[in-house]
């Protein structure tokens, strides 16, 4: 699932990989691959298709951060960030992290995801485990801290 934050409308989108277009990728401010130690390879066939927008340089300066879901603890959840970051650098665009900008990432008292590259979830082998409160409240942080980020950007830019 990739989540989208169109520029023109202000609006959030979450999007399934075959809904993904390159004009949503260009109108948008964000772009999360997620999936198994490595970028979805969904994602990975779309972003190869992008070549054009390389060409062009259509997404420098574009602001992206990342989240993902594995089966397991060790999964490879931060592998598959350093993985997508590869992708994103290549178009020139901007990677927002959120660090240790939020306590949570701090505790240890429940097996959770989340780390300073982004949000995260262990989904179980089966995919039947739900994100933990813990989770989603660190995927929350993320999107808005993103959405400050994008913000002083985008002033910035004016």
């Amino acid at each position: 699932m990739f989540w989208l934050k169109c520029m023109h409308h202000q609006s959030l989108m979450f999007l399934l990989p075959h809904q993904m277009t390159l004009l949503k990728l260009m109108e948008s401010s964000s772009v999360f691959p997620t999936r198994f130690g490595m970028m979805a390879a969904q994602f990975k066939a779309f972003i190869d298709s992008t070549g054009g927008l390389w060409k062009e340089g259509k997404l420098i300066g574009k602001p992206a951060g990342t989240f993902v879901s594995t089966a397991t603890q060790n999964g490879g959840q931060e592998t598959t960030h350093l993985t997508a970051i590869t992708q994103l650098v290549h178009h020139g665009m901007v990677y927002v992290p959120i660090g240790y900008s939020s306590s949570l990432l701090f505790e240890n008292s429940e097996v959770h995801g989340g780390s300073p590259y982004g949000a995260s979830t262990l989904a179980g082998g089966d995919g039947s485990r739900q994100p933990s409160e813990r989770e989603l409240a660190v995927a929350k942080h993320q999107g808005e801290y993103f959405a400050k980020f994008v913000t002083s950007l985008s002033k910035g830019r004016q």
